[in-house]
């Protein structure tokens, strides 16, 4: 509240008196003039300054979604990643649970068959599958989570080059727990992991936060300067054709498969806040001991792609300096990109290597 300044004035009485003295102290030949009143009028007061508007940065957030987390446990908050080798073939889908990852990665593997990286740490739910083996990229896809990797079986040599990098590995084949299979698919395809026991065989801590999110939503620069779209269409193969619908009612991308709902066992449709797609190189790799696989390469010092936000998007570049390190995502200004908290799926297709260069149409 404004202080309003006050001017102390003399009382009446010795006013009086004063005029009176002065009066009888006057020369005769000096004719007085009129009396004057000076009015004082107090210092105009100024209204309190407006507060500050509220600052929309939460206090905690989610570090792989960057939601607001000021009301979560912090223990949950400071739980560890959970990054799970889930397979996306015909025979697969539909997934369990798939649709509580805080982040995705879709690789390309043999025949231009699709394998999935799921990250859980936000919402964690009692069991995902199917689970499906380790390639050698896994590692330096998900090495900046901190986390353990997930996974069921692959060539002894990618799981010890995997161990000797210093990931923390969770699987059959390295004593690992949690592993059951399901009645309703065949095997392969019906292997699944219960989170609690996973959480068990780790000591990892909370990962970083791996992206620039923006607050409020609408001021992210990819929705402020990017083009209008509404649909994303990604070929990386006859096997692997992802698409995102802009759902404007839900604020999501909606995924298909192959023009079809990409839905989850329980009829959820899979969805994404944000859509990352990073075009990639693949090399043959044949260092686990078996037969050539198809390597994709994350680990980049230039790469370019696309970031979808809202629903608009722009040409990016990106990179990534070792498996441990973050993706960096910029603007072709060499802004940080700005992403919208919520769940993000990154498309990793190829332009060279593998089942041939794919392709990515916006519309």
């Amino acid at each position: 509240m404004s202080r309003m300044s006050v001017q102390r004035l003399a009382p009446a009485s010795i006013l009086a008196a004063l005029t009176l003295t002065v009066a009888a102290c006057a020369s005769p030949d000096v004719e007085s003039g009129p009396a004057t009143t000076q009015s004082v009028s107090p210092t105009a007061s100024r209204s309190a300054a407006p507060p500050p508007p509220e600052d929309p940065v939460p206090e905690v957030v989610w570090p792989l979604t960057g939601v607001d987390a000021t009301d979560a446990d912090p223990a949950d908050v400071g739980r560890a990643a959970l990054s799970i080798k889930i397979e996306n073939s015909s025979n697969a889908r539909p997934q369990s649970n798939l649709q509580y990852a805080d982040l995705v990665f879709e690789e390309q593997v043999e025949y231009g068959i699709s394998r999935l990286v799921a990250v859980y740490q936000s919402d964690i739910p009692e069991t995902v599958g199917p689970i499906r083996s380790m390639r050698p990229m896994d590692k330096n896809i998900m090495g900046s989570m901190g986390g353990p990797l997930i996974f069921s079986g692959a060539q002894r040599g990618f799981i010890n080059d995997a161990a000797a990098s210093g990931q923390d590995l969770i699987a059959q084949d390295v004593g690992g727990y949690g592993f059951f299979r399901v009645s309703t698919k065949p095997a392969p395809h019906n292997l699944h992991g219960t989170m609690a026991d996973f959480y068990e065989q780790t000591d990892a801590t909370a990962p970083d936060t791996q992206f620039t999110y923006v607050y409020p939503p609408e001021t992210s620069n990819v929705a402020e300067e990017g083009t209008a779209v509404s649909s994303i269409d990604i070929d990386m193969s006859p096997r692997m054709q992802p698409g995102w619908e802009w759902d404007a009612g839900d604020g999501v991308w909606l995924r298909t498969e192959a023009g079809s709902p990409h839905v989850t066992a329980d009829g959820t449709q899979l969805y994404a806040t944000n859509v990352v797609v990073l075009w990639t190189d693949l090399r043959s790799n044949s260092s686990g001991g078996g037969s050539s696989v198809p390597e994709t390469i994350v680990v980049t010092d230039s790469g370019t792609g696309y970031v979808a936000v809202e629903d608009s998007y722009i040409p990016i570049t990106w990179s990534k300096a070792g498996q441990f390190d973050p993706y960096v995502l910029t603007t072709e200004a060499g802004d940080p990109v700005e992403l919208v908290p919520g769940k993000t799926w990154v498309e990793l297709v190829p332009q060279s290597g593998g089942a041939g260069k794919g392709s990515v149409d916006f519309s």
